[in-house]
């Protein structure tokens, strides 16, 4: 059985990336990281799927224009 995606907050996200918050910021904003989910009006965080695929190659990682 597949594990379940989580979402992660901002702060797991720099932990596991090594990104600052503007330089992360920045990469979602022309396409080089993956984009957030809202979770509620103040809330946001990233799926660990797409976390973990952007580890993968973070260089090249281009998110859908879709």
């Amino acid at each position: 059985m597949p594990e379940p995606d989580r979402i992660l907050r901002l702060n797991a996200v720099l932990d596991l990336t090594g990104l600052s918050r503007s330089t992360l910021y920045r990469k979602v904003a022309d396409g080089s990281f993956p984009r957030q989910v809202q979770l509620s009006t103040r809330c946001v965080g990233w799926r660990t799927s797409a976390i973990a695929e952007w580890q993968r190659n973070p260089i090249f990682y281009r998110v859908d224009a879709s």
